[in-house]
């Protein structure tokens, strides 16, 4: 991943007028997306050879990912067509009803999202009732959420870790206690991995970002945090 950041620090440098942290965003997601499939179908992508001929004189196989945009000759014109094409399909209500037989796992298990999540928001200096504000989540929604009767879906925690400025091993253990995890073919983990990462929850970049990549359907309260 390094490598690709350097290669495409070269090809956008002259691109001053750019906010840095929207170039920056571009370097890194051109190295971490992993979509090959959604890659190869972008017009004018170029098929990178998989096979070659090691020092040995067997036939191997580069890892997969070479066929990442970033190893692209026409990396910013293919990323540019890339984003005309995006449309968030990520859209799921904010929560999700535990079977009886999860509710029971609960009572026993010793870590699970209300279990963790004060702790992961004291850590960033925040509240269950004040993460609740920042979330276009209903308020009665919320209070089952950190009570533990009612599960977050992915697009609630990874929206609850942008308001909150969390941490990056916290979002980790809530997305892992819910059965989530970050994914390198999903947009929309990419980008908000880069923001988590990189601390920039600030809500006027934040949004940017999201912008940049048609990322809509995170239940952000962006109206309250503007006024």
């Amino acid at each position: 991943m390094q490598e690709c950041l350097q290669f495409l620090r070269g090809v956008w440098y002259n691109h001053g007028m750019r906010n840095e942290y929207l170039r920056a965003l571009d370097e890194y997601f051109c190295a971490l997306y992993s979509d090959y499939v959604r890659l190869s179908a972008i017009e004018g992508y170029v098929m990178p050879d998989v096979l070659y001929v090691a020092s040995d004189g067997n036939v191997a196989r580069r890892d997969a990912s070479c066929m990442r945009l970033c190893y692209q000759k026409d990396c910013e014109g293919l990323l540019k067509k890339f984003k005309a094409s995006l449309a968030d399909t990520t859209f799921t209500f904010s929560f999700a009803f535990p079977t009886l037989r999860e509710r029971i796992s609960d009572r026993f298990r010793k870590t699970s999202f209300a279990r963790l999540l004060p702790e992961a928001l004291r850590h960033c200096g925040d509240t269950v009732q004040g993460a609740g504000e920042k979330l276009a989540v209903e308020p009665r929604f919320w209070k089952r959420i950190a009570k533990g009767s009612l599960y977050p879906e992915k697009n609630t925690v990874l929206a609850l870790a942008l308001v909150c400025g969390m941490q990056w091993q916290d979002v980790l253990n809530l997305l892992a206690v819910c059965g989530y995890e970050f994914r390198a073919d999903e947009v929309r983990d990419v980008v908000v991995r880069y923001l988590i990462e990189n601390s920039i929850f600030n809500a006027r970049m934040r949004d940017e970002c999201l912008a940049e990549y048609r990322i809509t359907n995170l239940p952000i309260a962006r109206a309250r945090e503007s006024a």
